[in-house]
């Protein structure tokens, strides 16, 4: 049987793009095995014009330096006008580019996992080709999900949350486009959860002793140093331990303080499902992929910061359900967790059951057979097929490649 061809359109600005590309097609490949080749395209870093080429650069400096005027920038293209005149620029300025990506990667399914892709590449699949693939858009924003994601055209639009559903019926999304599947996590993160007394004999924890968690994501970003040393002043009775990720620096400062309880600094980590499995709190800034690995964990969270405009909504569905709070600030962050140590056991353990009826575990699984779907239908007339009367719809031959970085 002739391999289908999945291409993924993602860019490396923040690490969800490619782990939801990277969750979906571990999915695919055990639910489908032999039955697909993938291709995970950056269109940023090989397919847009400069300063857009360097978005994976700019993208962390931005929210990171800047983030009210990033918030800013979201809400004012937040509408139906500006945000048909904001793709109307794009769409000249990467029109030559986005077109020899699709020359370049022929597919039987196309997915997208990044909102600014969608319209110009079905604006070059219309405008280049006789027939087109299925166009599957996942939506990798939990809450507040710009408008950019909701290109009408698409076949199948999959949300994880039911406000991103409602949002996509607000932007002229029909009913029968969508499906809430939740946020795609990694099988291996789904399957590596242990019971917490397993995850800590495995980690060498202390099995009676609260243990605290503190991520900032891939990179380290947002105030863990701060964060960490606001918890150190408190001289919880706790366990404590730090995520620095990649931040090589961040990580030589955590380890030249001195700690008032047993603390364990990780650079970035492949076990992450052992340590939430291990862990009673998780303190992470508002990103989607760790809220929703947290849930499916069961593991409550405080929330120390949110990207505005992006992240907002996050911090409404995990505050709303119970499964965690919003204290933003190091101080802020510290006086919750001795809060929530202050209640007891009983108390952690209902919000851990709050934070496990969020979590979607089955998701990248639900969009895998999404996607399959999709790649077993014909390939779709497009406008200038329909104007070619006569002509022989074919797509372009394969690349032999598989794994385009």
């Amino acid at each position: 049987m002739k391999q289908k061809r999945v291409v993924f359109l993602m860019s490396d600005t923040g690490g969800g793009h490619r782990a939801a590309a990277d969750a979906i097609r571990a999915a695919m490949e055990q639910r489908y095995p032999g039955q697909y080749t993938y291709q995970l395209i950056d269109v940023y870093r090989r397919y847009t014009p400069f300063p857009f080429n360097f978005m994976p650069e700019i993208y962390p400096r931005w929210v990171n330096h800047m983030p009210t005027s990033w918030g800013l920038g979201l809400w004012f293209i937040d509408s139906r006008s500006r945000n048909r005149l904001a793709m109307a620029v794009i769409n000249q300025m990467w029109k030559q580019g986005i077109r020899r990506m699709v020359e370049e990667h022929p597919a039987d399914v196309l997915v997208s996992v990044h909102s600014l892709f969608n319209r110009p590449a079905m604006r070059a699949l219309e405008a280049t080709l006789l027939e087109r693939p299925p166009f599957v858009t996942v939506i990798t924003d939990l809450v507040s999900t710009p408008a950019f994601w909701y290109e009408r055209r698409v076949e199948r639009c999959l949300v994880p949350t039911q406000a991103a559903y409602d949002r996509g019926r607000l932007f002229g999304m029909e009913p029968h486009q969508m499906r809430i599947t939740g946020l795609p996590v990694h099988p291996h993160f789904v399957e590596g959860l242990l019971p917490k007394d397993q995850a800590r004999d495995k980690l060498g924890w202390d099995p009676h002793k609260p243990a605290v968690l503190v991520v900032g994501g891939g990179d380290g970003m947002g105030p863990l140093f701060s964060i960490a040393t606001a918890l150190n002043r408190k001289r919880l009775d706790i366990q404590l331990v730090i995520i620095a990720g990649r931040n090589r620096l961040l990580k030589r400062r955590l380890e030249a303080q001195s700690w008032n309880q047993p603390t364990t600094i990780h650079p970035f980590v492949t076990n992450m499902p052992e340590l939430m499995a291990a862990a009673d709190i998780l303190v992470t800034k508002a990103g989607p992929a760790t809220i929703c690995e947290a849930c499916i964990a069961g593991l409550p969270i405080v929330l120390s910061g949110a990207i505005p405009g992006q992240e907002d909504g996050n911090v409404t569905y995990v505050v709303d359900s119970g499964a965690g709070v919003y204290a933003p600030g190091p101080d802020r962050v510290a006086d919750t967790v001795a809060a929530w140590l202050a209640e007891g056991p009983a108390a952690l353990a209902e919000r851990s059951a709050r934070a496990r009826a969020l979590g979607r575990p089955n998701a990248a699984w639900e969009i895998a057979e999404e996607i399959h779907v999709q790649a077993q239908r014909a390939p779709i007339r497009t406008r200038l097929g329909k104007r070619s009367k006569g002509a022989d719809p074919t797509l372009r031959p394969t690349p032999e490649d598989n794994w385009v970085i």
